[in-house]
């Protein structure tokens, strides 16, 4: 399997990185704002209308720190709108956004093992498939986790560990991970550095 598709860009000047300017996201339409920050969200779409709503924000850091006011005040079914939005831990590559094919490890070669560690890469799918069966069917929604350049093997102690955590505080812990995830690809697509948000500094996410 292949997986030549490009990273996102880094470069501020790029179009992209334009379009995500704070002074413009605070001012244009609703819908157009959505869009533009859909990429950071997984298009969860009752998030991004109240996200929009909340606006002006004035800085970059007002606006994610508004993203996770709102991400843990929401209604739970809105929450968990949102945390299903992100793709499963070692989905496969051809079902996941650019961005979650970069921070999942695809655009690396992650695939391209060599033989010798093609039995290691197997029993950690494995091993992925089966958490996430377990997890969803205890706590009714995904495991998102900021994976923060870890590895897959790195991600399986927390995940583990994780199902030995009640449902709200998870659910809490994957509100903050998506939006320590959207923060860090603004940062990607903008080149524009940002403050990790509580979760990451609170450890394993």
């Amino acid at each position: 399997m292949t997986t030549d598709r490009p990273a996102p860009a880094r470069d501020a000047a790029d179009p992209a990185a334009a379009s995500l300017a704070i002074d413009e996201l605070d001012v244009i339409a609703p819908g157009a704002f959505a869009g533009r920050v859909a990429p950071l969200f997984e298009g969860a779409r009752g998030f991004l209308g109240r996200l929009a709503v909340a606006r002006p924000f004035g800085t970059v850091d007002a606006m994610f720190g508004q993203a996770r006011a709102i991400a843990h005040g929401m209604p739970v079914e809105e929450q968990i709108e949102l945390v299903d939005a992100h793709p499963r831990l070692g989905a496969d590559p051809a079902a996941v956004s650019a961005l979650s094919f970069v921070e999942q490890g695809y655009a690396a070669g992650v695939l391209q093992a060599p033989h010798a560690a093609e039995a290691e890469r197997a029993r950690v799918a494995a091993e992925l498939d089966r958490l996430n069966r377990e997890y969803e069917a205890r706590f009714g929604f995904r495991y998102c986790v900021f994976v923060a350049g870890r590895s897959r093997a790195e991600l399986l102690p927390g995940m583990t560990a994780a199902l030995d955590a009640d449902r709200a505080s998870e659910l809490h812990r994957a509100l903050d991970a998506v939006v320590d995830i959207a923060e860090s690809r603004y940062a990607t697509l903008t080149g524009a550095p940002i403050e990790r948000g509580t979760s990451d500094r609170e450890g394993d996410r």
